[in-house]
């Protein structure tokens, strides 16, 4: 466990755009999809902070130095009618793991579902990655293997928008 005096959990601010951005980088080295990210530090901060705001991020920082972070974003329940909290990604910094932040970091995302009255907190976890689900479910979560996630990119995209023209 982390000191909790040297832990600060705080929502990033735009100056904290570059930190986040080399968070998910490392983030998607873990996860051995770095080809996969496309995107940049400017992108980031127009999405967290601009107008329409897309998303939000918690940002963990350990004696000063960034490491780990939590991005999400708000969805919405027809069955409860009420809103949600869907964690896009949460990671922590290999030499940072087992020393509280990421149960910091859901914590502290926890915490503001209730404060936003939001019915669920949400989010996805790559089959493989048996630590995160280990830790998910030790948090409380539930894994449900009756779901699966749908998703429509790059030109598939295109041409379903364009469907019916």
């Amino acid at each position: 466990m982390t000191s909790r005096s040297d832990l600060i959990l705080r929502l990033a601010e735009p100056s904290d755009c570059s930190a986040l951005f080399d968070l998910v980088q490392a983030l998607a080295e873990y996860e051995k999809l770095s080809h996969a990210v496309t995107g940049n530090p400017s992108a980031l901060k127009e999405h967290l902070f601009g107008s329409p705001k897309y998303a939000e991020a918690i940002l963990a920082e350990y004696t000063g130095q960034a490491v780990g972070f939590a991005l999400f974003f708000h969805n919405y329940s027809t069955f409860l009618t009420k809103p949600g909290i869907y964690l896009e990604d949460i990671f922590v910094l290999s030499e940072y793991r087992r020393k509280g932040v990421g149960k910091a970091l859901l914590t502290k995302l926890a915490q503001i579902a209730v404060e936003r009255d939001c019915g669920r907190l949400e989010w996805s976890v790559l089959d493989w990655n048996e630590p995160a689900q280990t830790f998910y479910r030790r948090m409380g979560a539930s894994i449900l293997p009756d779901w699966r996630i749908c998703r429509v990119t790059g030109e598939a995209l295109i041409e379903l928008g364009r469907w019916g023209e």
